[in-house]
């Protein structure tokens, strides 16, 4: 009997210029993860920089989200290779990496996201033996089948792009609204023409190399805006945002 190999192709359909749009995950429950998961999202993000929660508390929930063909992305704490490791092994397609600022900071992203040769990255994934995939199978396709998003966060990070756009290995950079906005000391003010300027231009800087533009937004009209711009790579609110919204209307009219 054959073994199968939930490989994801996520990464080959980002790779093809296709547009993936995903979802936060608010909390690592399964409950939670499956509702998620069954609203169609291309990748399910996972935080694991800000939220109160590491790879230890996820559990299975990268498997699952593999079994329902979504991509489980998890953003680490920082460019440390021991968080990014673990991420994959725990079974993240996609890894974030935040506040990469330089083309130094970008390369060692990358050898902490590749085995070798392309990178460093210790051999020994978890995730398999979840799902009963092929061990061996897992370990040989994971350079092509993994992704890896970096962050750029700040008006430094943005000098250095032509430097960073060149490192191989990367899959998406990605604009962090907020703390982007904060190191141009416009904290929130993510409608400023200077921020808006730069994020207009990501997708222009970064034409003909492979890489997809990306951010995350909450309304709507915001996301097709930058679609037409040419991000490719777009986080969708989150569910308990929008929930909440709704049950604030709700509650506000039958109050009336």
């Amino acid at each position: 009997m054959s073994v199968p190999n939930f490989a994801s192709d996520f990464r080959a359909r980002l790779r093809a210029g296709e547009v993936m749009l995903g979802t936060v995950l608010p909390a690592p429950t399964p409950s939670v993860a499956g509702a998620v998961l069954g609203t169609g999202p291309d990748f399910l993000w996972i935080d694991t920089e800000h939220q109160p929660f590491g790879t230890e508390a996820l559990g299975t929930i990268p498997a699952l989200a593999r079994l329902r063909q979504v991509a489980p992305l998890i953003r680490v704490a920082g460019n440390d290779s021991s968080l990014i490791k673990k991420a994959y092994d725990v079974g993240a397609v996609a890894v974030m990496v935040p506040q990469i600022n330089t083309v130094e900071e970008a390369r060692a992203a990358v050898r902490h996201a590749k085995y070798p040769p392309e990178g460093e990255r210790g051999v020994s994934p978890v995730w398999p033996m979840y799902v009963g995939a092929d061990w061996s199978h897992a370990i040989a396709s994971a350079n092509e089948e993994t992704a890896l998003v970096l962050q750029l966060e700040s008006r430094r990070a943005f000098e250095n792009l032509d430097q960073i756009k060149k490192i191989s290995g990367v899959d998406v950079l990605m604009v962090g609204p907020m703390d982007l906005s904060t190191s141009l000391g416009r904290s929130g003010d993510f409608k400023s023409d200077e921020i808006q300027t730069l994020m207009r231009e990501l997708p222009q800087r970064l034409e003909g190399t492979g890489i997809a533009a990306g951010t995350t937004l909450v309304d709507v009209e915001d996301m097709e805006q930058h679609l037409e711009w040419g991000y490719r790579f777009i986080n969708v609110g989150s569910v308990v945002g929008y929930g909440a919204g709704v049950l604030r209307q709700h509650l506000a009219r039958l109050r009336k």
